[in-house]
């Protein structure tokens, strides 16, 4: 009998892997050479956000809000350091565990693998083509369509089900996120969440978020299959 499909819906920094700085640098060359604004990135807080939206918030922060073309520009420059800062970071690596999870995830075919990201699409390509995970992923919902990371959420579960070429129900979509946003639009859009502490965000604040489940790392292969299969 064929199992019914699962969606997964991965974030990237601090859930996959993470990138040493590299955006943050690269969003810092950017302002200085757009706006002459020195160190943008350092009263922001990215974790979770989308990067349309921490492009406002470091505008927010010098009393200026931005045009969408700004916004737009702005993203192009970025896009082309984050590439250079990509390639040179001293500090990249995939974390623990998930090489292995997602190519055991990658041969059980029921199960879609897909992003929900607050990366632009061209910036979430970047990050995972260093490390080869650009693969497993056949779908995904980025910076670059919303803004706001729900809406984010909803556009990527419509993508996993067109992928799963089926109505994957509710209780079958999960999202893989270090962060409360994650938590939160996991719950905005009535899908399981499983908070991972792999980022920079403590057990206990994702715990005080309520995710459904809450694991150290993906490193516990086996605990993560058995939550995903929970429902039958």
């Amino acid at each position: 009998m064929e199992k019914s499909k699962i969606l997964l819906l991965f974030d990237i920094d601090g859930t996959l892997l993470v990138s040493g700085g590299a955006g943050n640098r690269a969003l810092n060359k950017t302002l200085q050479e757009k706006y002459s604004i020195q160190d943008a990135m350092k009263d922001i807080v990215p974790d979770g956000k989308t990067d349309p939206a921490i492009i406002r918030e470091i505008f927010k922060n010098f009393n200026r809000e931005p045009n969408d073309q700004e916004i737009e520009e702005i993203c192009q420059t970025y896009l082309w350091y984050l590439e250079k800062e990509i390639e040179k970071s001293t500090g990249y690596r995939i974390l623990q565990g998930v090489d292995s999870l997602l190519k055991e995830a990658c041969r059980q075919s029921h199960i879609i693998m897909g992003l929900l990201t607050g990366n632009l699409k061209r910036g979430a390509e970047i990050k995972l083509e260093r490390s080869h995970l650009n693969s497993f992923f056949s779908f995904g919902g980025f910076g670059s369509d919303f803004e706001n990371r729900n809406d984010i959420a909803q556009l990527a579960i419509m993508r996993g089900r067109e992928c799963a070429e089926e109505w994957v129900p509710l209780e079958k979509i999960f999202v893989i996120g270090d962060t409360p946003y994650d938590i939160k639009c996991a719950k905005a859009s009535g899908v399981k969440s499983i908070a991972v502490a792999s980022g920079s965000i403590t057990l206990t604040q994702l715990s005080d978020n309520h995710p459904d489940y809450l694991m150290e790392n993906l490193s516990d292969q086996a605990q993560f299959m058995k939550l995903i299969h929970m429902y039958k």
